[in-house]
């Protein structure tokens, strides 16, 4: 099967049917840290995190104080590529860990960015040990102005990689908050990072497959997010010491490949690589350059044969 020409099912085309245009992600400061950072549960982050909490790309909170302005100037930034055509956004809270403030701190900057007349769409990127239950009844609240997506961190569902990358909780943490979530009736995303250290394809494969099957009908949502090594992080060190391979593109993109093929077509796929800040970024360099990775994967898919199976013929 085919959305949009795309062998997979895409945020992009999920969006434009639903909506009828292009929607835009806005990410967004919500002027939050994390307990991997703060102390409560470690100071350096997980490995792989750069200073910005993975939030290079989201507005500056020091310049942009209020939720509103933040989306004014992320708008702003994207206005070449809209040409006066109708879209709509995504109010996307994307650094550090965004349900980790007070309830009536989250009430107000979410609020803010709910009711902005452009937004379609609430989008908050989090840990599953930070959704207490008045967290939760906020966003089952927020959920009946309009759509809400949580995103967790999951990356791996083995162990001993987590503890090696410092995620800070159990597997069992992240299955307690999807349920309590999905009861709530939030949508949920999980980010997976492809190619941590020590992690063979096949263990890569059984966390996509993980996600695959979880709950009635699997994961709502997926972001597949390919492993960027960044200056400043511990991940770089031990990569400089050359303790940590990286995918060829080819390998990264066959790899995404046989993961596209184990989820349901249900799922909507919202990221296949992910970007690093090009300042920071140490490896895989091809990374860098989105055109050339998505041209691969056509080409990879087409020597395959498109051939897993109903969902790619």
């Amino acid at each position: 099967m085919y959305w949009n020409e795309k062998p997979y099912h895409s945020l992009d085309y999920e969006m434009k049917k639903q909506y009828g245009c292009k929607v835009y992600r806005l990410a967004l400061d919500g002027g939050m840290t994390c307990p991997n950072r703060d102390g409560t549960l470690g100071t350096g982050g997980c490995i792989f995190c750069s200073s910005g909490g993975s939030g290079e790309f989201a507005e500056n909170l020091a310049l942009h104080t209020s939720i509103s302005n933040q989306i004014e100037a992320a708008k702003s930034r994207i206005q070449k590529k809209i040409s006066g055509k109708p879209v709509r956004y995504i109010a996307y809270f994307q650094s550090y860990t965004n349900t980790y403030a007070p309830v009536s701190y989250l009430e107000s900057i979410f609020m803010e960015a709910i009711t902005h007349p452009e937004v379609a769409v609430l989008s908050i990127a989090t840990r599953p040990d930070c959704l207490p239950p008045d967290v939760i009844r906020l966003l089952e609240q927020l959920n009946k102005i309009k759509p809400v997506w949580i995103e967790l961190g999951l990356q791996t569902i083995h162990e001993p990689t987590a503890q090696f990358i410092r995620r800070g909780y159990s597997l069992p943490v992240f299955e307690d908050s999807y349920y309590l979530l999905k009861n709530a009736g939030i949508s949920v995303i999980a980010h997976v990072i492809l190619g941590l250290p020590g992690e063979t394809k096949e263990m890569m494969m059984e966390t996509v497959n993980y996600l695959a099957h979880l709950g009635t009908s699997g994961i709502d949502g997926i972001k597949l997010q390919l492993l960027h090594i960044l200056e400043g992080t511990d991940l770089a060190k031990e990569y400089k010491k050359g303790l940590v391979p990286v995918f060829s593109l080819e390998e990264y993109t066959d790899l995404i490949i046989d993961c596209l093929a184990i989820l349901p077509q249900e799922t909507v796929i919202h990221r296949l690589s992910g970007d690093g800040p090009k300042n920071l970024l140490l490896a895989p360099l091809w990374s860098g350059n989105k055109r050339l990775m998505l041209n691969t994967l056509t080409s990879r898919l087409k020597i395959r044969g498109i051939c897993q199976g109903d969902k790619y013929l």
